[in-house]
């Protein structure tokens, strides 16, 4: 690539960082069910090396994923962290095994089951203060509340992170799969500097979140970010835009995220650097006003 990723993507500052609006999502760096080690450990370095050689600045992780797997994949690839990378991590859900089974050769899908959240403020703490170890970092440029806990206060649980961020174990503080007066609230404990909520081409029910998050310039994280469902099929939409441009559905579901708001952070992750490549020259991809009309009003 002639141009950065930066250039090319735009940039949105994290914790006094400026960094690509197109990152990584490191969850896929593990084993089935995002549970246990990934089949192959060795590639899923090369893909976080790979990532920062292309120019990705953020790369999203999380306690549970693993659990702790992908925390430790992504010390053991670019530790020490470069300055101008941004490791976002998350603490809030506990795992009770993976969230996927192999039952009579087929995959049966645990869902939310397999992901029980608890946000006691010492359990937050402790998470913040383990990642800090696998991470192998002084501090944590962004930590996120991976689930809001029913059982907990919400002040509690983001008024534990705000003294984590005044004792300067983490910088920044950002939330995940939160509805608007959710993070209201924390805003009255802490200032937001993102918000992590599932949103894609087919999944548009945080589109208000999204849109306050625009108004207030908050960090908007999609999570499955390629997600296209139907829309992708042959002859449909994204199909017929990628093929217009010779490029691949993910490119074209990536390079909408990208258009949608200059506060939209997408983070596509893999464990297959042929398949990082493929999502990142989504940042080259730049759809017509007429594209992307259709593809916002296709959901």
């Amino acid at each position: 690539m002639i141009a950065s990723l930066s250039d090319m993507a735009g940039t949105f500052e994290i914790a006094g960082k400026k960094v690509a609006r197109l990152g990584f999502g490191a969850m896929r760096l593990t084993g089935l069910g995002v549970w246990g080690e990934p089949e192959d450990r060795q590639e899923c370095v090369r893909v976080v090396r790979r990532a920062v050689e292309l120019g990705v600045q953020l790369i999203d992780t999380a306690d549970s994923y693993g659990p702790s797997v992908s925390e430790e994949i992504i010390r053991e690839a670019i530790h020490p962290c470069p300055d101008d990378v941004l490791i976002a991590t998350k603490a809030g859900l506990t795992r009770n095994g993976p969230d996927v089974l192999r039952t009579n050769g087929k995959l049966v899908r645990l869902g939310p089951a397999a992901w029980p959240p608890v946000g006691r403020p010492e359990y937050l703490r402790q998470q913040a203060l383990m990642s800090l170890r696998r991470l192998g970092v002084d501090h944590i440029d962004l930590f996120q509340l991976h689930r809001v806990d029913p059982k907990v206060p919400l002040e509690d649980q983001v008024g534990e992170l705000k003294r984590l961020q005044d004792e300067g174990t983490i910088l920044a503080i950002g939330l995940s799969q939160v509805t608007i007066d959710q993070v209201e609230r924390a805003r009255t404990v802490a200032a937001i500097a993102t918000v992590q909520n599932r949103y894609n081409l087919t999944d548009r029910r945080s589109a208000d979140v999204l849109e306050y998050c625009t108004r207030h310039g908050i960090g908007f994280i999609p999570w499955a970010p390629v997600a296209a469902g139907e829309l992708a099929r042959s002859g449909g939409p994204v199909d017929r835009i990628a093929a217009a441009h010779g490029t691949s559905p993910s490119q074209v579901a990536l390079a909408w995220l990208l258009a949608r708001s200059e506060v939209v952070l997408p983070i596509p992750g893999t464990s297959r650097v042929t398949h990082l490549e493929d999502n990142l020259s989504a940042a080259t991809l730049v759809l017509s006003d007429a594209e992307i009309d259709e593809l916002t009003a296709a959901a």
